[in-house]
């Protein structure tokens, strides 16, 4: 959620950036300026009301006091007191306003983030290894893990219904031994702290790191109860440390979590039907960090860089984008995108998304620090990126070890993860 008072004394600033985004809040800046203005004045009008009231109670109890006659100071108490309920209901409801308008605004785009409509026009910065050269005719992930027995697609719709999958026998093992090869890294080798969080969450923790009010459509909500069923552990591990104020010396926290994921990909239907690319229920391993302000951006490239180091040990080859403002997701300042190559479809498909929030999520969960001069509690920021979304990396791995014989060389590194075993099927 952004600052009212940086919207207020930086006015420019946030139409230029809005802007930049192409962003329709843009439009809602002037009513809440202005309901911001009224809230602020009624707010003045309170206090001074208290503070006469105040005086006037101290006269009263004066006057008893010396047995004389204080009726008309009580009256003008009784007065005072109806004023100031009514003042702070205004208050309140302006209140209750300008943060509904706040929290439907998207972050602030950083200055380094590229101008651009579209993923079309994200940046590049690096590619790390080469495409795989093959001698046989290819086949994609959902061919091979039917023909396998690694995958159960026919299945899971009988079960539930299209964008879900069915992992079976050794492709069960392999999914498994990614998450657990994932962890692995974070946990041992990156410094991350491991979590193992509820996958259903309440409203507060859902509005903390911004899923509502404005993507509601997205999720999947309980009937009965108040809970939503999590669309990434970014959510419950955000909100770890939400209403809490940290020790500036234990900072950065890192953490790392494997949970499923639950989306209804509202407004994706006739993208990706087919296969494990875009479902409704799948596996991913998450990095989050709270940091200090000056550090955030630093944070944000060591992040991108534990994210790389899963498919480096993995030898996939991969690229790392920078999103453009009209790609940047709500509540991110700035992303990097880790996008891994899919032989079958000869594209890059995103297998980890890197943020830096700033202090938009810690602003609406209330996460703070405090330095060690004793000085006010400060916002954190916030960071999160996947490492990795384990399906889409299940897909990378079917598709890129593949050989002619129709079977997966499983890589080395991941071997010790599946008994030993190097070849899947075959």
């Amino acid at each position: 959620m952004l600052d009212i008072k940086y919207i207020r004394e930086n006015m420019e600033t946030v139409k230029e950036k809005l802007s930049r985004r192409g962003d329709r809040s843009l439009e809602n800046l002037p009513r809440l300026l202005e309901m911001d203005f009224v809230r602020r004045g009624a707010l003045r009008e309170s206090e001074s009301l208290k503070n006469k009231k105040k005086k006037i109670s101290a006269e009263v109890g004066r006057l008893k006091q010396k047995g004389e006659d204080a009726s008309q100071e009580m009256g003008e108490v009784k007065e005072i007191n109806l004023s100031i309920k009514d003042l702070d209901a205004k208050v309140g409801s302006l209140d209750d306003q300008v943060r509904d308008i706040l929290l439907k605004m998207p972050n602030l785009p950083d200055d380094s983030v590229p101008d651009g409509a579209d993923e079309s026009e994200n940046q590049l910065v690096r590619t790390w290894g080469e495409k795989p050269e093959f001698d046989f005719k290819i086949r994609n992930h959902v061919e091979l893990g039917e023909d396998l027995g690694l995958l159960d697609m026919k299945r899971a719709v009988k079960i539930s219904s299209t964008r879900f999958a069915v992992y079976k026998g050794q492709g069960a093992g392999l999914l498994r031994a990614l998450i657990n090869f994932m962890i692995d890294i974070q946990s041992r080798e990156n410094g991350y702290e491991e979590l193992y969080p509820p996958f259903l969450v309440n409203k507060d923790s859902m509005t903390g790191t911004g899923q509502l009010p404005k993507f509601e459509e997205d999720l999947f909500a309980l009937r009965d109860d108040p809970f939503y069923l999590i669309p990434t552990a970014e959510v419950p591990v955000t909100n770890f440390h939400r209403e809490e104020i940290l020790k500036g010396d234990s900072l950065p926290l890192r953490y790392t979590a494997y949970t499923p994921c639950f989306r209804r990909e509202a407004g994706s239907y006739g993208k990706d039907t087919i296969g494990l690319i875009q479902q409704h229920q799948f596996d991913k391993v998450e990095l989050v960090k709270f940091v200090q302000p000056e550090n955030s951006y630093e944070e944000l490239e060591k992040l991108v860089t534990d994210a790389e180091s899963v498919l480096k040990r993995l030898g996939l080859h991969y690229r790392v984008v920078t999103l453009c403002v009209g790609d940047l997701g709500f509540s991110a300042a700035k992303t990097y995108d880790l996008e891994v190559w899919i032989p079958s479809q000869e594209t890059y498909r995103e297998i980890s998304s890197c943020s830096n929030f700033t202090d938009y999520q810690a602003r609406r969960a209330m996460i703070r620090y405090k330095k060690n001069n004793g000085a006010k509690p400060e916002l954190v920021h916030t960071l999160n990126g996947s490492g990795l979304a384990a399906g889409r990396l299940f897909v990378a791995v079917l598709e890129n070890f593949q050989n002619k014989e129709g079977a997966i060389t499983v890589p080395e590194t991941l071997q010790p993860y599946m008994h030993g075993l190097e070849t899947i099927g075959g």
